[in-house]
């Protein structure tokens, strides 16, 4: 397995747009309500603002949910013949927009289509009681794309279309605090011109690598994120193996290039995950040998924490700035595609380097019992 920061010589800025941080996720799904109570059940989100026929919109339907500083929109079609819809029959559920925040929208589309993005929505601006919004968006892999959303003239509410959803209890955020980074699969052969695409288009810049073989699969990948770190996006492509990897599978099921998996972050994961796990969410489960040696490659840790740790079956690493723990969910719709991520950081900047083989050999399992090995 090769594991690497991007040295200096690797960086490079483009004359893109300055983007601020995630705004929200888009999903498209068959059942934006239910998707909701599924993300406020078991995840502790909160239902905050809902759109479609009641508040003036014709063609959809969507829920906003909330926890923290994490903004989920889980979008359906109103009908047959929907790109929405189409959307779902081709890829299942799964995540259609990653929305920028952005000072300047029209700036930010006009600089990202001259260095090479294909328009999508040219500039738009909104407008209801709360103010003025302004949005634009570009394709980028597969059906994905993103939003450029500008909102120093809108106030308080999501977004022109919308109406605030009074939840009558309020869940708790189960310590979801934000997004750590969002993941995507893309096809063999491909990945470079997608790292070429967002630093030359989006002004982002490489900051790891790593590839990695169980023997059976493998898998290359590379990480971009913006100037201030707060928008990472590990970038994956199979390579030769003998067998199928994960990320075969994802892009067979999903028919393309897209999303795999969002990493939440939370500063406390073993109590998050002990939580998730009372609401029935399933995660990937690890050998008990992967413990034996954790401490040899990771260093000391506290006796409780290290049984907590194991009880709850999370992933530890480190790397020269510090540690992290993660987990990860089994897939959460019926395709063997998009799964979440739970991760804490103390001081670590990487993504689990050292946990990918794990992971890998984890996964395979689950493949296996699904025959796609």
């Amino acid at each position: 397995m090769l594991t690497e920061t991007a040295p200096e010589t690797m960086l490079r800025k483009s004359e893109g747009p300055l983007l601020k941080g995630i705004d929200y996720i888009e999903f498209y799904v068959g059942n934006p309500l239910q998707s909701a109570y599924f993300y406020r059940s078991l995840f502790g989100f909160k239902m905050t603002a809902q759109a479609g026929l009641e508040t003036g919109v014709r063609d959809r339907t969507s829920w906003l949910v909330e926890s923290n500083k994490v903004r989920l929109v889980l979008t359906g079609a109103l009908s047959a013949d929907s790109p929405i819809a189409e959307h779902v029959r081709v890829h299942g559920d799964g995540i259609k927009d990653i929305a920028f925040i952005v000072d300047d929208a029209v700036q930010a589309f006009e600089l990202a289509v001259r260095q090479g993005a294909r328009p999508v929505l040219e500039p738009e601006l909104r407008e209801d009681d709360n103010g003025l919004l302004l949005k634009a968006t570009v394709a980028v892999y597969g059906d994905t794309v993103h939003s450029f959303v500008e909102r120093r003239a809108y106030r308080d509410a999501f977004m022109p279309g919308f109406q605030e959803f009074k939840q009558i209890s309020a869940d708790d955020s189960l310590g979801i605090q934000r997004i750590d980074h969002v993941a995507f699969n893309v096809e063999q052969g491909t990945l470079d011109r997608w790292i070429e695409f967002y630093q030359e288009v989006l002004n982002f810049e490489e900051v790891h690598r790593e590839s990695v073989s169980t023997g059976v699969s493998a898998m290359n990948s590379k990480v971009v994120g913006n100037s201030e770190r707060n928008i990472l996006f590990p970038i994956v492509e199979p390579a030769p193996a003998k067998k199928r990897s994960q990320i075969d599978e994802y892009l067979s099921y999903h028919n393309g290039s897209g999303v795999q998996h969002i990493a939440l972050y939370s500063d406390n994961i073993v109590e998050t995950v002990r939580c998730l796990r009372a609401r029935g969410i399933e995660f990937l489960r690890t050998p008990n040998t992967y413990y034996d040696m954790l401490e040899d490659r990771v260093g000391k840790i506290e006796p409780d924490l290290l049984k907590a740790i194991q009880e709850q079956n999370i992933l530890v690493d480190r790397d020269e700035w510090g540690s992290l723990m993660q987990i990860f969910s089994k897939p959460v719709q019926g395709r063997p595609t998009f799964f979440l991520e739970v991760i804490q950081r103390n001081g670590a900047r990487t993504f689990g380097g050292g946990n990918i083989k794990a992971l890998f050999e984890a996964v395979e399992r689950e493949q296996a019992m699904r025959g796609n090995v």
